[in-house]
């Protein structure tokens, strides 16, 4: 086995893991307590230490206490949402009725992580063929945040039942920045075991070994370390 002293120790990587493992998208355990400033801080600078393409750093946090603005966007979702909801027929329908979506009122704070299209020029390196990378940066910082957060038992919910163009009025956002991700963030009551999409039965985790191809779509890995540590992973 190959080690370096840049690794971390033993106990640094089961946090990692563990914060990985148990991040959950959070919409119904929010406890009033407000997030300390500091704690904030750390956040966002966990968000503004994500990888991004040509080092553009495309996003920007938008803080939200605001009740009244909080309020606009919740019209926002509740219109949204009876929209969604008519996908669904039957049991489907019932269940997703008695989904909580959202937390956006019963969270202490809102952040809405915007991805300005135009930061860095019109010729961002490596970003020549595939545009979206800005977008694909953004969505590495929401992610650094969701883990950050979840290590300071902080709770995560994205609200992605939104209209962006109405969304981007209501945070009186430019024409060229663009609303990835609204969350709500709190201190939460507890972290549930499973995700709860999950746990009531939308949806359940798909086993790892029939994601991983080999050397090409559809086609099996070789018999080997690799097969065999995957299956163990699910046992």
């Amino acid at each position: 086995m190959n080690t370096s002293d840049k690794g971390f120790s033993e106990a640094e990587r089961n946090g990692l893991y563990r914060a990985i493992r148990e991040r959950r998208d959070v919409r119904s355990q929010f406890l009033s307590d407000p997030i300390p400033p500091e704690v904030l801080v750390r956040l966002l600078q966990a968000a503004h230490h994500a990888p991004s393409v040509g080092f553009m750093q495309p996003w920007d946090f938008i803080v939200i206490d605001s009740l009244e603005v909080r309020q606009a966007v919740r019209v926002i979702f509740e219109q949204e949402n009876q929209k969604a909801a008519e996908n669904y027929a039957g049991e489907r329908a019932d269940l997703y009725r008695h989904l909580k979506l959202e937390g956006i009122l019963e969270s202490p704070t809102n952040l809405c992580i915007t991805c300005d299209r135009r930061r860095g020029g019109p010729h961002v390196l490596g970003r020549n063929t595939i545009l979206e990378t800005d977008l694909f940066s953004v969505c590495l910082a929401v992610q650094n945040l969701w883990l950050a957060a979840r290590a300071e038992g902080i709770g995560v919910g994205w609200v992605s039942i939104l209209d962006q163009e109405r969304l981007a009025e209501t945070l009186e956002l430019p024409d060229e920045v663009y609303p990835v991700a609204y969350l709500c963030l709190g201190y939460v009551s507890e972290f549930l075991p499973r995700p709860e999409l999950e746990a009531k039965g939308w949806r359940s985790r798909l086993p790892i070994h029939e994601l991983v191809h080999g050397n090409g779509w559809g086609q099996p890995l070789e018999d080997g370390p690799l097969k065999i540590a995957l299956h163990e992973q699910e046992m």
